[in-house]
Order: structure tokens, then sequence, then C-alpha cells
């Protein structure tokens, strides 16, 4: 165990161990996507409490839980990844109907959202038993923090891996190009150059690139899609690690006095909240100086 996490499990004992953890319950837990620091204090209980672990490689998170001064025996530990998913769900349900807590972690992050996990759990949850989230550490949530991408309304489109094969991969990025929110791709270093070379068309649109999230070299840079290929040029090492790309919203075309015109319509109707939503949703003025409009336009009628 690490000398920095000695006092780690005392204080996940402390702060978790009142809690309630049903047997017979899976639970998916989030480990650290970089920086071993980033593991959450019910997780460390929950790894500690936990009649079984299964994983998506078992000597990397054996590795990690011993990071933290967790063993456990080899019989403890079950391999779950994307190749043999749907069968040894088999196995983890066996054990969850004898009454066993069994964890599961993905190599890094949340499980089931780009990793595996989600069959797992659909295949506990058609066999009628508990799933508990432990929630962490997310290359999603981490990147979308720092892009300012998302912003009134919070929506996003996740899409993860784009396909490998270069024409598939242009054929997706053309139809996502139509997407106005902003997307969140994820890549592998020995692609990321060949995605570089296919956001290039989109010209002006910003991407935010993070490399490497949480580790000791991180990096995170927003840049025009048409300029990624020659960022990455710039440093040779900026092509290693691995890669969340937040791709920003396509910006929104100005619509000059369409909104007021709008507004003052729907006013003549309609509640002033109400007036303002819609007219921000069609003409997609914002809805901050819509209201200020709104009322200018009550106080001089009245």
């Amino acid at each position: 165990m690490s000398a920095s996490f000695s006092l780690a499990l005392n204080a996940a004992h402390a702060a978790a161990a009142a809690q309630h953890y049903p047997q017979g319950a899976l639970y998916v837990v989030a480990t650290p996507i970089g920086n071993l620091a980033d593991i959450s204090l019910r997780a460390l209980h929950v790894l500690q409490l936990a009649d079984a672990i299964a994983c998506e490689d078992t000597r990397h998170t054996q590795a990690l839980a011993r990071a933290y001064g967790i063993d456990r025996p080899s019989a403890h530990w079950l391999a779950v990844h994307q190749h043999n998913e749907a069968q040894a769900a088999q196995a983890v349900i066996a054990r969850l109907q004898a009454g066993a807590r069994v964890a599961y972690a993905s190599d890094a992050g949340t499980p089931g959202v780009s990793d595996p996990g989600a069959r797992l759990v659909a295949a506990v949850r058609a066999a009628g038993l508990a799933v508990v989230p432990i929630p962490g550490a997310s290359s999603v949530t981490a990147a979308l923090s720092v892009a300012g991408a998302v912003q009134e309304g919070g929506a996003f489109v996740f899409r993860g891996f784009l396909p490998a094969k270069a024409g598939e991969r242009d054929a997706a990025i053309a139809e996502l190009a139509q997407e106005p929110r902003p997307l969140v791709l994820l890549e592998a270093p020995h692609r990321i150059e060949a995605l570089a070379r296919s956001l290039a068309p989109l010209g002006e649109r910003t991407v935010t690139v993070g490399r490497e999230l949480t580790k000791q070299f991180e990096e995170i840079a927003s840049v025009s899609c048409g300029g990624l290929a020659a960022w990455l040029a710039a440093n040779p090492k900026r092509a290693h690690g691995e890669f969340v790309l937040v791709l920003h919203a396509m910006p929104q075309a100005p619509r000059g006095d369409e909104g007021l015109r709008v507004l003052k319509l729907l006013l003549a109707e309609l509640p002033v909240k109400t007036a303002v939503k819609l007219a921000a949703d069609v003409t997609g003025a914002p809805r901050n100086e819509l209201y200020q409009a709104a009322l200018r336009m009550k106080a001089a009628a009245e």
C-alpha cells in the first residue's frame, strides 16, 4: 500500500460504514481515470466490503486495489470484459442470488458508459436483483467541466469512439456535423491524428481536447477543428495518451431583431416567462436579453 493512502481506508470506514449495503446486490464502482487520489471513500469501503470483485481486467484492478491496501485472494476476483460479458454475468448473478455483495469496476472511470458493464447491469436487473451506483471519476464529465461548452439548457451528446475505418469515420463526422449540441468523443493515441484530419472540414468550430486527464502530463486546449492537426503536430508528445474531445455547439447564425419581433407577438397572448422561453427556443436569441426586453415592453405598455 502506498503510504499516502494509509489513512484513506480508515477514513472510508469512518465515513461510509454506517450506511446500509444490502446483500445480494451489484455495486457499480467508479475508479480513477489516472490520478489514484480520485477514488471516493465509498468506493474504498465497498471494495473492502465486497464478497467478490468483478472487473474488466483482474490484473489491473488487483494492482489498483493493492495500491490502496486492499488485497484479496484469486477466488475473490471475476473477469467481466467485452468479450465475455454476457456469459460472465451469469456467474455474477449466481453469487448475488447466494447473497453475496459483488463490486464491479472497469479499468478506469465509470463502468457502463463507454467501458463494459452495461450488459452486466442489464442482466442483473433482469434477474430481479439490486444494482447500486458508487459514483466517481468520469472522463466525460471531467472534460465537459473544463470545456465551457455546455451552457444554458445543459444538453450534450455523448458519442464515444468513432469508427476506426477512415470512410466510416468521415461519414459519421459528416452526420455529427449537423448536430447543434456539444458532442463528446473519445479517441486512442494511435488514431488521434486520423481523427484530427477527419474533423478538419468542420473549420472554425471549436473543439476542446483533454489529453491524459488527471494524470501527470494532463493537457487541455481549445482549438478550431481546422487547427487540431497543427496543434497535435506542434509537439510530438501530444499524440500520446488517452483523449477526450468536446466538439462545441454549432455557432448560432445571427438573427437580427427576430427575437424581439417574436417576443412582442407572444407577449400579447402569454405571460412573460412563457413568452421569453418560446421566443428563445424559436429564434435562438439569448434568454436573458429577451427577458430584460420583455420587462421593458411591459413597463412601456403600462
